[in-house]
Parts: C-alpha cells; sequence; structure tokens
C-alpha cells in the first residue's frame, strides 16, 4: 500500500511543500529513501525505526521505500522524521489518519518523543498561505 503525508523544508529564508510517500511490499527487509535527502535525513531511518518500535507499534519486515518529492528541493535536518514515521504506519496498515489539508513536522527521538526543529517560522508561515 503506498501513503502520502504532507511536511516542508526550509529553503533559505522561506520553505516548499514536501510530499513524503512511502510504500510498504514485498522484499527483503530494507528502508530506501530518495528524493535528494542529505545525510540527516538518511539517518532518520534509524531514528523512525526506533521510535516506531518504541512507541509500541511494529515496524514492517518488507520492504520500504520512501520518495520526497519535489525530487529537486533539497531536503536538509530531521524535520522530516515524523511525516515518514506516520507515512510508514499508514501504507503498513499500522494507523489510519486522514492527512489531507495538513502538514507535519518534527524530529523523532528514540522512545518516540518528538523534537522542535529550526525553521518551523518558514514552514508555519508557508503553511498558512497554502491554506493547512
Amino acid at each position: 500500500m503506498v501513503s502520502k503525508v504532507f511536511s516542508a523544508s526550509p529553503v533559505g529564508v522561506g520553505a516548499e511543500i514536501i510530499e513524503v510517500e512511502a510504500d510498504v511490499h514485498n522484499g527483503l527487509p530494507a528502508t530506501v529513501v530518495v528524493g535528494l535527502p542529505d545525510t540527516a535525513v538518511q539517518e532518520s531511518r534509524e531514528r523512525v525505526k526506533s521510535a516506531i518500535k518504541n512507541s509500541g507499534a511494529s515496524y514492517p519486515q518488507t520492504r520500504v521505500s520512501i520518495n520526497l518529492a519535489p525530487a529537486d528541493v533539497p531536503k536538509n535536518g530531521s524535520h522530516l522524521d515524523l511525516p515518514i514515521a506516520l507515512a510508514v504506519l499508514i501504507a503498513s496498515g499500522g494507523i489510519a489518519v486522514d492527512t489531507q489539508k495538513k502538514l507535519f513536522v518534527g524530529e523523532l527521538a528514540l522512545d518516540g518523543s518528538l523534537r522542535s526543529v529550526p525553521g518551523i517560522l518558514s514552514i508555519v508561515r508557508l503553511a498558512h498561505a497554502k491554506g493547512y
């Protein structure tokens, strides 16, 4: 199943809407992140796995593909942890959430708690302007 969660990425003094898509399908257990992620976003795979497990849910033991669109916008920092975790949980059938017109942003700690992220003011301004 494929799921889509909306987030945003700070770019300069502004921000860009990012679509976080997750596809959970048969295959050897692996998590792949595509869409121009930086090192912090690549490392989110481990933070998200631990946060999901330590929150009492189960991380899929199959192949998980995560796409960050648009692919030409650089994704920097850890603010995509929460939307990645939500997209994975929705795609695997772990939770049911209406994600339309909602923007999710936040870094996850290994225990599943949420941490603040830099650039949130520009993200909130963008969300308001776009009707989220």
